[in-house]
């Protein structure tokens, strides 16, 4: 695996060293979140067989679907129901997806993604969203998900009813 060059602090141009995958991994794209940060919904998954790539662990874009998976389930238990919202014209959609991986999950591994969402902008909001291994609670990704809502003319609008995803957030 390649890793960006990083320079040293107080050498020429041509003296270079790589990042190690820790040192990497550190130095995160995601606001660093304080250690107590409330997370007012939890959805646990397992990993299945299918989702491993041939290196035997959850293939990167799978973190996506389980990240996707968790936020309709924040919905669900907020009263807000994706489909209805579709349905009547109004479509929440990703417009930004933050995701900084810690390390990986492996096939049969149980694990909770915590979410919460935050206000952006008037039309924005964020899920900021984390995956924790069980039972050891290691995180194993951080990920920050920009959303809004589309009307049927597929403009940014503040919609009717998403007043309830902050409530208790």
């Amino acid at each position: 695996m390649n890793f960006p060059l990083c320079s040293n602090a107080g050498s020429n141009r041509r003296r270079r060293r790589r990042l190690t995958p820790t040192a990497y991994l550190a130095r995160s794209s995601v606001d660093k979140l304080p250690e107590n940060m409330n997370f007012c919904h939890e959805t646990e998954l397992k990993v299945r067989d299918y989702e491993c790539d041939l290196q035997a662990v959850v293939n990167n874009g799978v973190y996506q679907n389980y990240l996707e998976h968790a936020r309709h389930e924040f919905l669900l238990a907020r009263g807000i129901d994706f489909v209805a919202f579709t349905r009547a014209g109004i479509n929440l959609v990703v417009i930004r997806a933050e995701l900084d991986y810690r390390d990986s999950l492996t096939s049969g591994d149980r694990f909770v993604v915590r979410s919460r969402v935050e206000r952006n902008t008037r039309l924005r909001f964020d899920f900021v969203q984390h995956i924790y291994r069980l039972p050891d609670e290691r995180l194993m990704l951080e990920a920050r998900i920009t959303g809004t809502a589309l009307n049927e003319r597929g403009r940014p609008f503040v919609a009717e009813g998403l007043e309830r995803l902050f409530d208790e957030s």
